[in-house]
């Protein structure tokens, strides 16, 4: 196994640093908003009472309609042409309409019926979803075309990775905080200022990117364009549905692309189906039903898996760049799986921050997921312009994170309902049967470990290489004429 690069990256082709610092901003904020409202739902259940099978149809309803708008957003972000770019206008507005919808949602008032609850819910939830996809579905398109070199592509996705995890690091504390006696009367009031303090912070950060951050494609995209004769409005939506449908089906149809998708798909959605499962075990099994006791171990539990991540990151953009993206995929995947059967090991009552042990393990499978698949994707990207003519970065995203969210709703959908499948019971506080406490284990622990494994398998017959990669970027360039530059 080879630890040389094949090339060294051109100047021309370094990302200047102040740029990879702002669209790595841009990814705390992106995470921010998809983890804050993931692990604040728990208020729903316990802090609210409603049913756990409603809490996660409110929780993947609006992930539906978030992966079916997913792709248009991308076709229109692909095929805007405004003087400030493809991307950073609707990067701009995306932030400041994320970052108010969601203070907004949090604001549950105490003392109605679970019916209202669900309503208000859900239709803000849908709100949020469609700000958070004008913010998110053209700042990943962005990072796509921000460099044409192989590995800068890789040191990119790392700088952007390893500065997200930082809101990872202030998440698995948000329940504690919501929780703390001292600061609220109860925890919804929690969410209510801590839903204010992430929206001020996502309406601010997340200008950045757009401020800073450079298109380098969109000259490209714009000359790509066919122009034609002036069509009348009907005639011209008639074009424009034809042609996102076309072009839909045409990424879902290229075999590289799908690979990357399904892979994701497994150890992203497999983690999600359970991935409230541990802070569950974590205070009905390990704590007896303790949950200040639970929130500080799960608060402890993903700091540390946080800062893992950060070293994972750092590592899987090293080897990426050694040893090719596959192969490192297969390192960083597999160690997430030992990690995984390991807790079956680590969940002890009489030792409860054992379960600490095999959290830098796990760390490895999400934490070198994203860096190399947005690598990997901004290589298809390369080889459909080559058979297209046409720049769709914000597509191939749109799709990509349509897939995974669609999965994703469908974990949260689920999740629900195997939490009620183990037996657990919210009114039996500390006294859920024996039965329920080993379901809620083996879930957690067998199901992230299964996908993980079978995404390994299925990575393992991807066909882009390095090689490929730099053949198809030199005839790309040759037909241009000349090579891409900053806009």
């Amino acid at each position: 196994m080879s630890l040389v690069p094949q090339h060294t990256t051109a100047p021309g082709d370094k990302i200047p640093r102040i740029q990879k610092l702002a669209y790595g901003i841009g990814s705390l904020v992106n995470n921010l908003l998809g983890a804050a409202i993931g692990m604040m739902a728990i208020v729903l259940n316990l802090g609210l009472g409603i049913d756990p099978v409603v809490v996660g149809t409110l929780m993947a309803l609006p992930r539906l309609l978030d992966a079916l708008t997913d792709p248009l957003m991308g076709y229109i972000s692909d095929h805007a042409r405004l003087r400030w770019g493809r991307r950073r206008p609707f990067i701009f507005f995306g932030a400041l309409a994320s970052g108010l919808v969601f203070a907004l949602l949090w604001q549950l008032p105490l003392g109605y019926s679970q019916h209202f609850y669900f309503w208000y819910f859900l239709i803000g939830a849908n709100l949020f979803y469609l700000a958070y996809t004008v913010y998110a579905t053209p700042w990943v398109a962005l990072g796509y075309e921000m460099t044409p070199d192989y590995h800068e592509r890789t040191r990119l996705m790392g700088v952007s990775n390893f500065m997200g995890q930082i809101a990872w690091v202030a998440v698995p504390w948000f329940y504690a905080f919501m929780e703390n006696d001292n600061l609220f009367p109860d925890s919804v009031t929690g969410a209510r200022w801590l839903a204010i303090g992430v929206g001020i912070f996502v309406a601010l950060f997340g200008l950045v990117p757009a401020f800073l951050c450079r298109e380098r494609m969109q000259t490209i995209a714009e000359s790509e364009t066919p122009t034609g004769p002036r069509i009348s409005f009907l005639q011209a939506a008639w074009q424009t549905t034809r042609d996102f449908f076309r072009g839909f089906l045409a990424t879902m149809k290229f075999r590289p692309f799908l690979i990357l998708c399904g892979a994701t798909f497994l150890v992203f959605n497999g983690f999600m189906l359970v991935s409230a499962f541990s802070s569950y075990v974590m205070i009905y099994y390990v704590y007896g039903g303790d949950k200040d006791l639970g929130a500080k171990l799960m608060g402890w539990n993903g700091t540390l898996s946080a800062v893992a991540t950060f070293l994972v990151i750092l590592l899987v953009t090293w080897l990426g760049t050694r040893i090719g993206k596959r192969k490192t995929f297969f390192f960083s995947t597999g160690i997430s799986v030992a990690g995984y059967l390991l807790k079956w090991f680590c969940y002890s009552q009489s030792n409860p921050y054992l379960i600490l042990l095999p959290t830098p393990l796990i760390a490895f499978g999400l934490g070198g997921l994203f860096v190399l698949m947005g690598s990997m994707v901004a290589d298809v990207c390369d080889f459909d312009e080559l058979e297209s003519g046409q720049r769709r970065e914000g597509m191939f995203g749109a799709v990509f994170w349509w897939v995974v969210k669609l999965g994703m709703a469908l974990s949260l959908a689920l999740s629900g309902y195997a939490l009620n499948f183990t037996g657990f019971n919210v009114n039996l506080g500390g006294d859920q049967t024996e039965r329920t406490l080993l379901l809620m284990r083996v879930l957690d622990i067998g199901v992230p470990a299964a996908t993980s494994a079978v995404a390994i398998l299925l990575v393992a017959y991807y066909p882009l290489t390095e090689a490929m990669a730099h053949e198809v970027r030199t005839q790309l360039e040759k037909r241009r004429g000349r090579a891409p530059t900053a806009s």
